[in-house]
């Protein structure tokens, strides 16, 4: 069975905004969460539908590519955990709802595991265009916070194990009676890990972790866009006493090129021709993004603004075999620096007024049409 579009599944237009999407999702998912409906598989089943739509249309790199894919773009060679497009499949059903709920509804096991996560971390990154067309590897250095060497993580001095939390009893969170509801709320004491040290290790203070800067491999595939995001899973920042570390969330732009233009996965060029070649026609040479060049026909009598449309001669295509097209916009050069017997020469092949028009239509028509105007205006 067809998946049902994710817009239609939480129920708003195409151009919904982020705070839309919030609202509707956290309607829908109080509505048919499992534990207000113990039992009901139907329930479950939208439930799940609800989170995995929410969880692809919450991230904007994401969104666009269903918006331009369909659920295609998930599907086989997606998007994945630590690789391109980042922030996994649409499995994490849970923390989806745990973030929008999780101080109202209590916790759930687990969330110690979370609790004192390292930060996720951003690098923006500058490539060129001839990078983003081939793909690159190379390194990059970050400065984060790193497993502490002296106890190996554990913040207690020589690698003492902490102590459970004494108020907690080690849970990481205490709950709090308000009413009718009760309120589950993260430990102030331990920071939700559940764990307290009495003798903290001199390196780090007790935190389990150091600041150093470390060279990271980065492997970027050949049809990125400006703005792409890269997510290295676990090269964020170590987490407190051997909490779970963040994301490092790399951040492309794509620099000015001197030739070219960019559009999608097409590319513009503009190129200067003769004006006997446009005149008499022949061949040019045209830049490629390859760096290569490549021979190409101007038909006789080309005009300025003309255009030629070179299929697959554009960029590739992100997870694609397949390449745009290069559009090469004509200019006709006006001759400079001629001799006496040029311009001589020049001044013939103008003639008088009848050769004019025979040879440049448009600009003759243009003059009658200004003339039509102008009589009109009289009139």
């Amino acid at each position: 069975m067809a998946k049902q579009d994710y817009y239609e599944c939480l129920g708003v237009s195409r151009d919904a905004d982020a705070a839309t999407l919030k609202k509707a999702y956290r309607k829908l998912a109080m509505d048919h969460h499992p534990d207000r409906n113990p039992g009901d598989a139907e329930a479950e089943k939208r439930f799940k539908e609800l989170s995995e739509a929410y969880e692809v249309l919450k991230d904007d790199d994401k969104r666009a590519a269903y918006d331009r894919f369909g659920h295609a773009a998930f599907e086989g060679g997606g998007p994945g955990p630590g690789g391109f497009g980042g922030g996994g499949g649409a499995g994490g059903f849970a923390d989806i709802f745990e973030e929008m709920f999780g101080d109202f509804m209590g916790g759930r096991g687990g969330q110690r595991a979370s609790a004192g996560r390292g930060s996720d971390l951003r690098f923006n990154m500058e490539i060129t265009l001839e990078d983003a067309f081939n793909g690159l590897k190379t390194e990059i250095r970050v400065l984060t916070a790193v497993v502490c060497d002296d106890c190996k993580g554990s913040g207690g001095k020589d690698g003492a194990s902490p102590a459970a939390c004494g108020s907690c009893g080690g849970a990481g969170r205490v709950r709090q009676q308000s009413g009718f509801f009760t309120v589950e709320r993260t430990c102030p004491t331990c920071q939700g890990t559940g764990q307290t040290i009495k003798d903290p290790c001199r390196g780090c203070g007790g935190s389990g972790r150091k600041q150093k800067e470390k060279t990271l491999s980065v492997n970027i595939p050949s049809g990125v866009e400006d703005g792409t995001r890269i997510r290295l899973a676990s090269e964020g920042e170590a987490g407190l006493r051997g909490a779970p570390t963040g994301d490092l969330y790399i951040f492309l732009a794509i620099k000015p090129h001197r030739f070219f233009r960019r559009d999608g996965a097409d590319i513009h060029v503009r190129v200067p021709v003769p004006m006997a070649t446009a005149t008499l026609g022949g061949q040019i040479e045209v830049p490629t993004v390859e760096g290569k060049l490549l021979r190409v026909s101007i038909p006789e009598g080309t005009p300025t603004g003309h255009q030629l449309r070179l299929r697959s001669k554009g960029m590739k295509v992100l997870r694609s075999e397949s390449r745009g097209d290069m559009f090469v916009q004509i200019f006709v050069e006006t001759p400079v620096n001629l001799t006496k017997k040029q311009k001589e020469l020049l001044k013939e092949f103008t003639g008088d007024d009848k050769t004019t028009k025979k040879h440049s239509p448009e600009s003759t028509g243009f003059l009658d049409k200004v003339k039509e105007l102008w009589e009109d205006l009289r009139d």
